[in-house]
């Protein structure tokens, strides 16, 4: 973003006490500084992370045979139970233990086999320091995250990892904004690293979120979102076109599945196959069998094949189709995928 226009110490307090009576607005060019020096209080952070420290942090988190608990107060509590959801989207034992229900109650929950990460700008709040000796007699192992030097909090911990921290962008140095975005940074680049460190791969992912994109793309199958029974639009192959229009146009798939007395699939007919025969035939239009003018070789998929799967080849050359007939081993068919219907699943 280039270098600052000027000291970063040397803030413009007019920009906070306008006493104008003129309607507030930002100044772009203090926009802009704000922006540039928050980049260089995170650069900061980044060339003077100890990577070393980092590293034990990270590993000890990986041994662990117990739960991870995270604690906080404040901003620094945002951070920490954010830090801990995200671990447990990756598989990973963790949940928040909010400092002051912990003293009354709910250290209950803490056992030998835990580690409990204490995340506090200063390392000297006043919550967590009376949390400590509590912890410590479950024999959890203590570790805090720290940005100050020579905190309290560091000195009663089991281990510390400090986050250097130059500065709050604050022009008084005081609102928690960048110290926060390092506290994060710092947590979420730590959890992919124990991602990666387990070998997470995206089927075990996509499980811990069934709900999401990802998930419904690995988990659903063509079962799972096919059109079946009552919905399928069906037809004889020697029933009339013109009998057949209402079929073609109520079910909401845009066509007809041909079938034989068997219940087997012979072919499809689609709106698009309904408007070339209107114009090619004329008045013959009337004397025409579905048979006659289906495609007699049209893609399927069967039930069990993944719904994503399906969306691929409902995509591929020669050109889109908006609907795939599900067929059994026999060639019976027992469903319709349409991709609206693939769409409004969340794929």
């Amino acid at each position: 973003m280039g270098s600052l226009p000027h000291s970063t110490s040397a803030y413009d307090l007019s920009f906070y006490t306008n006493s104008s009576s003129e309607e507030s607005s930002v100044n772009p060019k203090d926009l802009r500084l704000f922006f540039e020096s928050q980049q260089k209080y995170l650069n900061y952070f980044f060339q003077n992370l100890d990577l070393s420290q980092t590293l034990t942090f990270t590993q000890t988190l990986l041994s662990s045979k117990g739960t991870i608990f995270f604690s906080g107060v404040g901003k620094s509590g945002f951070v920490s139970q954010k830090i801990s959801q995200t671990l447990v989207s990756l598989g990973v034992r963790s949940s928040f233990l909010s400092p002051t229900d912990a003293l009354h109650g709910d250290i209950g929950i803490l056992s030998r086999s835990d580690i409990l990460v204490l995340f506090s700008k200063s390392g000297n709040t006043e919550e967590l320091m009376k949390l400590v000796p509590c912890a410590k007699a479950k024999g959890a192992y203590l570790i805090s995250v720290t940005s100050y030097q020579g905190n309290l909090l560091s000195a009663v911990c089991d281990f510390n990892v400090h986050l250097p921290l130059e500065r709050e962008i604050c022009p008084f140095d005081l609102a928690p904004v960048t110290s926060t975005a390092i506290q994060m940074v710092f947590g979420d680049t730590v959890a992919i690293a124990l991602m990666s460190a387990k070998n997470l791969s995206r089927d075990e992912y996509a499980a811990n979120h069934p709900a999401g994109r990802i998930g419904k793309s690995l988990i659903f199958k063509v079962k799972d979102v096919m059109k079946k029974q009552e919905e399928l639009p069906l037809c004889m192959e020697d029933d009339m076109i013109i009998d057949q229009l209402v079929e073609l146009t109520s079910k909401g798939c845009g066509c007809i599945l041909v079938i034989d007395d068997e219940h087997n699939l012979v072919g499809t007919f689609t709106d698009g196959d309904l408007r070339r025969t209107l114009k090619a035939s004329g008045e013959g239009f009337f004397k025409l069998t579905v048979g006659q003018m289906c495609n007699r070789n049209p893609r399927i998929i069967g039930p069990e094949a993944m719904a994503v799967e399906a969306m691929q080849k409902m995509e591929s050359p020669p050109s889109p189709v908006h609907f795939l007939p599900v067929v059994n081993h026999q060639n019976v068919v027992i469903g319709i995928i349409t991709l609206h219907g693939l769409v409004s699943a969340g794929l």
